[in-house]
């Protein structure tokens, strides 16, 4: 009988460990990290990530030095002298030599872990100088891209998962995919060997805008506004995520910094301002019903499909929008103001990121949408107006 558990018990690890074995080689090392069972810290290309991957080994060999010598004193002390081997405990109170050294010599080994350490903080909080200078803004659940200093001056975008990774994840059996859950829309886009200073704040609650491979961690805080930087010494892709607990799409909110020539990054800004140009907002252009809700439609799924729903029905606490009232109201006012100021204390964001077209086009498509039929048609021209 125990030989019959025992035999079961055995098949079952021995499928387990292949489960575990197929999901580990499903996939490869993502380049820029992470990799299949890292265990290491992502591969730095920066300075400051550098003197990171540095000091981490310092710090732990410091430690594992002072946790054999002092545990291994101890336990011979406490073999050598034991009782049973006819040892007598001492009688004494103090002694001066101790006291001395078991205070001088952590002290030094204190400044010697501090100094390092003090110069590499220093280091990662230097931000002056910057060649290019973006704000990152964290959004339940995207990140926002403004270019506000140097070449690309004026560019701006959202960041978001990727729909389709999206689908995989909703799906519950997603294909191995090298960069699940990290591949965006829109990478940030930078030049390689310059000082990128980044400004990060935030729209609704707390993100933190973290890239591994540059050693860079900040905080993205309403109403704050903090700092970081990095200068890549390498073109690549390089993936982050939040690391901030922001809500219930938390982890799907990946960062995807993609580090090119100086020449590359001359001929994607020269790309994004043309777009931007085409994309140019004409508030007294009129569209037709027709043109706002297919516009509309694939707005509703890059950026409000991930709490609605595709059939509008909410999620949780989100409310519907298929039948809902501010949908059905006949002033459009109501949810022109919905989307510009938020509500439920930014349980539902501010959209005002997007253009006029924009969301008067997710505005028409959701009142003319699933059983909302109200035929109700939201133009650019109200949107500007409500901005006022």
């Amino acid at each position: 009988m125990m030989n019959n558990i025992y035999k079961k018990l055995e098949t079952a690890c021995l499928a387990l460990f292949a489960f575990g074995a197929t999901a580990a080689w499903a996939v490869n090392d993502l380049p820029g990290g992470p990799a299949v069972n890292q265990l290491n810290l992502h591969p730095p290309v920066t300075k400051v990530a550098e003197e990171q991957v540095w000091l981490h080994w310092f710090m732990l060999i410091v430690c594992t030095v002072i946790f054999v010598a002092v545990f291994g004193v101890m336990f011979y002390s406490i073999w050598k002298h034991r009782k049973s081997v006819g040892h007598q405990p001492a009688n004494f109170h103090e002694s001066v030599k101790v006291e001395i050294a078991w205070t001088i010599v952590p002290f030094i080994i204190v400044i010697l872990m501090a100094l390092p350490a003090t110069k590499a903080v220093v280091a990662s909080k230097d931000t002056s100088n910057a060649d290019l200078t973006i704000k990152a803004t964290g959004y339940q659940w995207r990140w926002g891209y403004d270019y506000i200093k140097g070449e690309g001056e004026g560019i701006g975008f959202i960041s978001s998962l990727d729909a389709q990774q999206r689908a995989m994840s909703d799906s519950g059996k997603p294909e191995p995919t090298d960069d699940y859950l990290l591949k965006v829309d829109n990478p940030l886009v930078v030049p390689v060997g310059k000082k990128i200073r980044i400004i990060t704040t935030s729209n609704d609650v707390i993100h933190s805008f973290a890239v591994n491979s540059f050693g860079i961690k900040q905080d993205a805080i309403p109403g704050f506004v903090r700092d970081t930087w990095f200068r890549a010494e390498k073109t690549g892709d390089f993936h982050g995520q939040c690391q901030e607990l922001c809500g219930k799409e938390h982890a799907y909110m990946p960062i995807h910094v993609k580090v090119v020539s100086a020449e590359d990054y001359t001929a994607w800004v020269a790309d994004q301002n043309k777009k931007l140009a085409a994309k140019q907002d004409d508030p007294s252009k009129v569209w037709t019903l027709a043109e706002l809700t297919q516009k509309g439609e694939k707005i509703y799924t890059a950026n409000c499909q991930a709490c609605h729903q595709a059939n509008g029905k909410g999620m949780g606490p989100i409310k519907p929008l298929d039948g809902a009232a501010v949908v059905l109201d006949a002033d459009k006012t109501k949810q022109i103001k919905v989307l510009l100021n938020g509500q439920n204390n930014l349980a539902m964001p501010s959209w005002k990121q997007l253009s006029d077209t924009e969301i008067a086009a997710v505005i028409s498509f959701t009142k003319n949408n699933w059983s909302n039929k109200t035929g109700q048609l939201v133009q650019p021209a109200d949107v500007h107006a409500a901005r006022q």
